[in-house]
């Protein structure tokens, strides 16, 4: 998961078409909430990404799936660079 600042987001859109899992919504949209605070959060406390790295060979698995954040969510930052 990676999560985006939304005080350094400006708002472009750019993101949106890019994101392979389409879980990047604008923040006009209602209801999202829960994810601008997370969000807020993480981007403070995980490390920045500066690295792409190819994706994990199991992501289609999970693309859709409902209750992901339930089921897989940790505080824990991912690998680093």
């Amino acid at each position: 998961m990676l999560v985006i600042n939304p005080s350094e987001c400006i708002d472009c859109g750019v993101c949106e078409p890019e994101c392979p899992a389409e879980a990047i919504l604008p923040d006009t949209e209602s209801g999202l909430e829960q994810w601008l605070e997370l969000n807020a959060k993480y981007s403070a406390e995980w490390p920045n990404v500066t690295v792409k790295r190819d994706p994990p060979a199991d992501a289609d698995s999970f693309k859709g799936q409902d209750g992901k954040f339930d089921k897989f969510f940790s505080e824990q930052p991912g690998e680093g660079d």
